[in-house]
């Protein structure tokens, strides 16, 4: 099982279903405002706004229309909405996002859509 402590690096590309806390089900339709500490999983349709200190993976098949403020984000179905990461954001080559996203690191896969503006944070060497 995947470490998701704040003291703990998460990689979040290592995570399993079972890792997270909540897992929003291919057959829930969610509206409304979240806020979390533990890692989310949406695989059903979502709208609103997401908050968490943790991780956030939108499964393929999922759909979402929400403005995001996570720890790290996987992208392998839908979203639509501004994305704010601390850590990475990872677009997999089934993923679309529509929107803008800012985050020490960005990974779009080859196969991807994205259509927005994208400000990474990281502090990098200029030698």
């Amino acid at each position: 099982m995947a470490n998701y402590s704040k003291s703990s690096s998460v990689n979040i590309f290592d995570m399993e279903e079972e890792d997270y806390d909540t897992v929003l089900a291919k057959d829930i339709e969610f509206e409304g405002n979240v806020e979390l500490k533990k890692p989310l999983m949406i695989k059903g349709i979502f709208s609103g706004e997401i908050i968490s200190e943790s991780a956030l993976s939108i499964e393929d098949g999922a759909v979402v229309k929400a403005d995001v403020k996570v720890d790290s984000l996987v992208i392998k179905g839908s979203l639509k909405g501004n994305v704010v990461a601390n850590t990475v954001i990872r677009l997999f080559s089934t993923g679309k996002l529509i929107g803008d996203v800012t985050a020490p690191e960005v990974v779009l896969d080859s196969g991807c859509y994205f259509t927005g503006n994208c400000r990474m944070t990281k502090e990098i060497s200029s030698e």
